[in-house]
């Protein structure tokens, strides 16, 4: 690849990095010339993301033999041992090659599609039973909780028309799931329950795109995901890897994008599942001694300045996107990975950006994945989890970024949670809100939220939650009267619109929280005596028209509509059109539409004033009193709403009846 030796465009974007333009150079720099190393060392970049194909257990059907092939340098002797030698641990032994790898051909019948295997390694901690590297399956033993590697090679999976590209002008809105508590029985969910039962309530409520979290096999269940040992295993907890691509098949049917959370951040210490010490040494994958542990997650870090590991976690994101026709990843912990310090430090200087604790592998790393994944997929999504604020995280490559399409607005569910904690109804400031929705670069395509998984695990609350608490166990009914739930009614509908209104270019919701699910997450483990019972979610509450659950999800279908309908999130930063502190109320435009924001407790004005740019007649769209919507229904919808023109300032306006906790959006008819 060739250098670009001009300045960088990121620079245009935001001259307040002009004093780092050196720094943006070298950071471009250090990527191209790792894209010429891989391309004159290892075949270029599509030959190295190839390597599941190499490694692993794979049928070379040219030579009609089974291959098993392992990148263990510290190791002293390999050998393959599983149901096929009745678990003779010395029978099969690898024989070592170049570059540390190790290799064993097998005949056509000597292994079998299922069969349970492991390879014994002997190295400087002795003797091993471990799972291979880059296995793709691997499988729980009910009695003993041990995971065994099995070799899989089924017929191939029929993708016959699949030709799903990601929606387009509409606006990216992603629902957020995890497979294993998404039935309402207390148990695990599997691939086929959420492909039949879940996707069409997702398609429902009309999002485009599902968020996939705990894919990678993870011997925690508890984890969330995040512990991941496997890379290139999906969970079996849930199904088998055929039942997964019917999943992501069936969603693409229905119009649906799968973004899959990838975690390529840290990995578990475990020694018997993963791959920390696989050939003995601490640093055959990470980092040697402290540097290569994350004391806060307690899990190991990758030494992304390695290139058997950028082979590695390169051939994953390669595996995903091509083996189960993923559209896009979510990349876990970017903030982490960027910083030595892991992002826990205060970034008060451009040049803890660039330099000062600065993790440059990792970066290098991050934008090869997203040079190789948009170069696999054209049209794909990578969002990043970051909230540090890394410049240029979503500029492209060549123009002086990192690559991604966009980031996590990870301020956004904090500002929420912290103003419901700390913050009296009647002193909210709405000037704030509007600050705090706007606080991001005009280049920085952002992903928002009022709240994900983070918010929902146990020890944390829901806005629900945080709303309503124990009344939502009472006093749910519609025929009920109770001013604790109408509060949080009003302000559960209220905070969604605000922040999909303001806070970015993508929404996301974490599943049943568009419908004010009453429960936390909490997965089994010994303090909950193993119970499933906050691992679920619970569908039935929301079927029921007599309950208010209901009548948010009717809201949130609705207001995904109109934001899909208007194209909204296409639309560039609102205009701010009224603030007004005293009565706690917002109104901006975006786009085509007015949103009228009253925060106001109590006070609801008849015939409130307010400028428009544009004269003409106005309806209301959508009104979060509305009653379908569980709101008190005082506005009249069938109204219009014409522009008066003051020629004293040569400005139009409107008037409205202003209800307290209510938000309107308006658009103009005539």
């Amino acid at each position: 690849m060739k250098m670009n030796y001009q300045r960088m465009p990121l620079l245009d974007l935001d001259p307040w990095l002009d004093p780092s333009e050196n720094d943006i150079y070298l950071r471009y720099k250090r990527f191209v010339d790792k894209l010429n190393e891989i391309e004159h060392h290892k075949g270029g970049l599509f030959n190295l993301a190839n390597a599941y194909n190499y490694f692993g257990i794979n049928y070379d059907k040219s030579n009609k033999c089974w291959t098993y092939r392992e990148w263990a340098p510290g190791a002293h002797a390999l050998f393959l041992t599983g149901e096929f030698n009745n678990w003779d641990k010395y029978a099969h032994p690898l024989k070592r090659i170049d570059g540390g790898i190790w290799e064993i051909l097998l005949g056509k019948d000597e292994l079998k599609h299922g069969d349970k295997i492991k390879v014994v390694v002997q190295s400087q901690l002795g003797e091993q039973f471990r799972i291979p590297a880059y296995i793709r399956r691997v499988e729980q033993d009910e009695d003993t909780k041990n995971f065994s590697a099995q070799v899989w090679s089924p017929e191939p999976f029929d993708w016959k028309g699949d030709n799903f590209t990601i929606p387009g002008s509409s606006g990216l809105f992603i629902y957020e799931c995890h497979v294993g508590m998404a039935q309402e029985t207390e148990g695990l969910g599997s691939y086929s329950e959420f492909t039949n039962n879940i996707l069409p309530r997702i398609q429902k409520a009309g999002y485009n795109a599902i968020q996939l979290m705990a894919i990678q096999e993870h011997p925690y269940y508890g984890s969330f995901g995040y512990h991941v040992a496997n890379f290139f295993a999906p969970s079996s907890r849930f199904g088998t890897p055929e039942e997964l691509k019917t999943l992501v098949k069936t969603a693409h049917k229905m119009g649906i994008a799968v973004i899959l959370d990838i975690v390529h951040s840290h990995t578990v210490k475990n020694i018997n599942e993963g791959l920390n010490k696989f050939d003995g040494t601490d640093h055959q994958y990470f980092h040697s001694g402290p540097r290569g542990e994350h004391q806060l997650w307690d899990s190991m870090l990758f030494d992304y300045g390695k290139m058997e590991v950028l082979q590695f976690l390169l051939s994953n994101v390669s595996y995903w996107l091509k083996e189960f026709r993923f559209d896009g990843f979510r990349f876990d912990g970017v903030g982490s990975m960027m910083y030595f310090h892991h992002g826990d430090e205060t970034i008060d200087n451009q040049k803890k950006y660039f330099s000062d604790g600065v993790e440059y592998d990792a970066i290098t790393y991050l934008q090869l994945a997203n040079y190789l994944a948009h170069e696999i997929k054209k049209k794909i999504i990578t969002i990043a989890e970051d909230v540090t604020g890394m410049p240029g995280l979503t500029v492209p490559i060549n123009d002086g970024g990192m690559g991604f399409d966009y980031r996590l607005g990870m301020g956004i569910p904090d500002f929420w949670i912290k103003l419901l904690k700390e913050v009296p109804d009647e002193d909210w400031n709405v000037s704030e809100m509007w600050r705090v929705l706007n606080d991001r670069l005009p280049y920085v395509n952002t992903v928002s939220y009022c709240e994900s998984h983070d918010q929902a695990l146990v020890g944390d609350k829901t806005i629900a939650f945080r709303l309503m608490d124990k009344e939502m166990y009472y006093n749910m009914r519609t025929t009920d009267s109770n001013p604790v739930v109408d509060r949080g009614i009003a302000l559960h509908k209220m905070i969604r619109i605000f922040t999909l209104a303001l806070g970015g270019q993508a929404y996301l919701n974490f599943m049943g929280n568009e419908f004010g699910h009453p429960e936390w997450i909490d997965f089994p483990r010994e303090g909950n005596d193993w119970s499933f019972k906050h691992a679920r979610r619970q569908w039935s509450l929301v079927d029921n028209s007599h309950l208010y659950f209901s009548k948010l999800a009717s809201f949130d279908i609705e207001m995904i509509r109109i934001a899909k309908s208007e194209k909204l999130l296409s639309y560039g930063f609102a205009k701010q059109l009224n603030v007004d502190e005293a009565n706690k109320t917002l109104i901006f435009e975006r786009g085509p539409l007015i949103f009228i924001f009253n925060f106001h407790i109590s006070e609801s004005i008849p015939g409130y004033e307010f400028f428009v740019p544009e004269g003409g007649s106005y309806q209301i769209i959508l009104n979060t009193d509305n009653v379908a919507f569980g709101g008190l229904g005082r506005i009249n919808e069938n109204m219009y709403y014409p522009t008066n023109f003051h020629s004293s300032t040569g400005t139009n306006h409107m008037r409205i009846y202003l209800t307290s906790r209510t938000a309107i959006v308006m658009r103009k008819i005539v």
